[in-house]
């Protein structure tokens, strides 16, 4: 089915929704799906809107015009997404496998409505995961002073490839401020909870030194400030002191596939509007 989905963001006033969907109904247009939210706090106002495009009489060209000049009216500030043609998704990775396993059996029961032309890694570890789903695999090394080079030939690579959305699959690489600002909210990564109280390696044997009672996993979009992107998706379990180290890097693969995945699936769903350093999420 054709569809166009809106999201919508601007001060809250009166009038919002019967304006806004009259503007639909005035084209013919049925409104498949409608959710709105208000942040009493910063009197914000917030709207997804889901389209059936089937019976338009208008270009879409058209339909973004018109609905320019509305938004315009109310201040509003906006995105318009299309249901198709179907989005690309590439999928980063270093030598763990549990989020690229997650993101690819997903992909292939059309839980995630995307397709993944490429896999890059600075390692060949992963090579054999990609052969499994047909899923060309790439290694750029990231050599010592090499680095501004190897991200000049994975923008090429990804551009070339038309894609979409980037996901760190625990890609252990800081993006240079470059590389991000060439694909702004088009990256999310996923890692750990424990930030910023357990930086760097072996984070889970320094959370058991510290008796930690609970462990999580953190999805958000990648920025320029280091793991401080808007937060996507978020799970935890709690443990106790009977697990060990071994035991809690176990636990918090699973927690970060599932994390990342959900949030992987809200964004292309387009059931995100970031506001600020904050992201409202959308029920699917």
């Amino acid at each position: 089915m054709k569809q166009a989905v809106f999201l919508i963001q601007c001060q809250d006033q009166k009038g919002l929704v019967t304006k806004i969907t009259g503007f639909f109904y005035a084209l013919g247009l049925n409104i498949l799906h409608c959710q709105q939210y208000t942040d009493a706090q910063e009197d914000r106002y917030f709207m997804r809107v889901k389209i059936d495009l089937r019976d338009m009489a208008i270009t879409r060209k058209r339909l973004e015009a018109d609905f320019a000049v509305l938004a315009a009216e109310l201040a509003l500030s906006y995105e318009v997404h299309y249901t198709e043609p179907i989005r690309r998704m590439a999928i980063l990775v270093s030598k763990t496998s549990h989020c690229l396993y997650d993101l690819l059996v997903h992909t292939r029961e059309g839980d995630l409505p995307c397709e993944i032309p490429l896999i890059v890694s600075n390692h060949p570890e992963l090579e054999y995961v990609a052969d499994q789903f047909r899923v060309p695999f790439y290694c750029l090394p990231v050599e010592p002073g090499r680095k501004a080079e190897q991200e000049k030939r994975l923008i090429d690579m990804l551009d070339h490839h038309r894609i979409d959305l980037v996901v760190m699959a625990r890609y252990m690489q800081i993006l240079s401020d470059d590389f991000i600002a060439h694909y702004p909210g088009q990256i999310i990564n996923i890692h750990h909870a424990f930030l910023p109280a357990f930086q760097g390696a072996n984070p889970y044997q320094r959370a058991w030194e510290r008796g930690v009672k609970m462990i999580g996993a953190t999805a958000h979009y990648a920025t320029a400030e280091l793991d401080e992107g808007p937060i996507i998706e978020q799970d935890v379990e709690r443990i106790s002191h009977e697990d060990d180290p071994a035991d809690m890097k176990r636990l918090g693969k699973e927690i970060e596939r599932r994390v990342l995945t959900r949030a992987v699936k809200a964004h292309l769903e387009h059931r995100i509007i970031t506001s600020g350093r904050r992201t409202i999420i959308f029920a699917g």
